[in-house]
């Protein structure tokens, strides 16, 4: 788990269970996407919530759930937030 600490304190990262975050501070914990079937019984990562693309489609919920993880450390965690 990679943890962004920003200059004013807050912390971002990806979450998973690796680690409690509730030891660091507050939480605020923020959708940053959907991963969902389709009509087809296909899976898609839908990042609109972050502003990014729908990925997919996937015969398995796990590819999708890794194409997820992978486009929000690439393109999200490691960019600066808006203001």
């Amino acid at each position: 788990m990679q943890l962004i600490i920003e200059t004013h304190g807050a912390v971002r990262c990806v979450y998973t269970e690796a680690i409690n975050l509730a030891t660091i501070g507050q939480l605020s914990i923020a959708r940053a996407s959907h991963v969902e079937p389709d009509e087809a019984g296909r899976w898609l990562a839908d990042l609109a919530p972050v502003g990014g693309p729908r990925l997919g489609p996937y015969a398995r919920r796990s590819n999708a759930l890794a194409a997820e993880v992978e486009w929000l450390q690439k393109y999200w965690l490691f960019t600066e937030p808006p203001a």
